[in-house]
């Protein structure tokens, strides 16, 4: 798959059909619409395209407004969208940067400049509540008209659902917020998790002899608190642990997010290594402690808990297991 930061050069531009959209956490509902636009490329015999946005524009907006709160907490990472992307067979992945510029675009603008000259789209896929350009001025009738006008078909995905629940990514991050993980992975079709390199940290847990890796979060995560995890990419099976995501206010006041990681039985360096992070059960919310010893005794409780999940669930990783 070809990622591109902004619209292709006039050498790598191709005909294509596309889809536009944000793809957090690309759920089943993301992939339903995904699979048309393989489906169209491959009848058409030509390039299937998606184009994200990064910043996510409501996360744009929020920011300019001087309120992030109102910005949408993130399901996945760049790197995780990008993998689930391409596990759908897209071809290109165009990640256009959000800007004051970008959203002052009008919709004739946007689809001349971005659909016709930049991207070559011949055939369109759309959610049935898609706006664009300058102040949502534009919907899907406004499409259509214009894809006759200049040469591409536009087609619309009726909503997906779960039962009477409208699958969305709103619908995805109630889930992980509330710890719900069997619905999350209805709603995303696999288990929730978070992939990256491990990167060093202040070194405190192997101080309070709860060694971590650690895992950088760019954005504000859909979920936070303490966790039953499991580990991909250190060992042929998944390793079983416990993490804490969050701003970490005991020991930090910066407010940076951060994925702490501690592996059972297991001592190996790791720095570097891409790993996956497979969220299993939520234990608790995170807290602030008075101090050190409180937080020690806390996070034994949270391995012991952890500990005893493994053991008791049917097929359980052990350290026995792996030796």
């Amino acid at each position: 798959m070809k990622v591109f930061r902004g619209l292709p050069n006039a050498q790598a531009r191709a005909p294509c059909a596309l889809t536009i959209g944000n793809f957090d956490g690309v759920h089943i509902g993301h992939q339903a619409l995904l699979a048309r636009v393989r489906g169209a490329a491959t009848e058409l015999g030509i390039e299937a395209a998606v184009m994200t946005f990064e910043p996510h524009p409501r996360e744009f907006f929020a920011q300019r407004a001087g309120d992030l709160s109102k910005a949408p907490q993130r399901i996945a990472n760049l790197r995780d969208k990008l993998q689930s992307l391409d596990d759908a067979g897209i071809d290109r992945v165009v990640v256009e940067h959000f800007s004051a510029q970008f959203a002052a675009l009008t919709p004739q603008e946007f689809t001349q400049k971005v659909l016709v000259d930049g991207l070559h789209v011949k055939w369109l896929m759309v959610g049935d509540d898609f706006c664009y350009g300058a102040r949502r001025a534009g919907d899907v009738a406004m499409l259509q008209d214009a894809g006759r006008e200049h040469g591409f078909h536009v087609e619309t995905l009726p909503t997906v659902m779960n039962g009477s629940t409208r699958i969305s990514s709103s619908a995805v991050r109630l889930a992980l917020a509330a710890g719900d993980f069997p619905l999350a992975t209805q709603l995303l079709g696999h288990p929730y998790a978070i992939s990256g390199h491990v990167i060093h940290g202040q070194k405190l847990g192997r101080t309070l002899g709860f060694p971590t890796l650690n895992l950088r979060v760019a954005h504000r995560p859909a979920l936070s608190g303490i966790f039953i995890v499991q580990v991909h990419g250190l060992a042929p099976q998944a390793l079983p642990a416990v993490a804490s995501l969050g701003v970490r206010p005991t020991v930090d006041d910066s407010g940076r997010v951060l994925l702490e990681v501690h592996l059972f039985d297991f001592n190996q360096s790791c720095y570097g290594k891409l790993v996956r992070v497979e969220f299993l059960q939520k234990l608790r919310d995170e807290e602030k402690y008075d101090d050190l010893p409180t937080l020690t005794a806390a996070i034994e409780r949270d391995s012991n808990q952890a500990r005893a999940y493994f053991e008791h669930r049917s097929g359980a990783i052990t350290a026995t297991d792996r030796i």
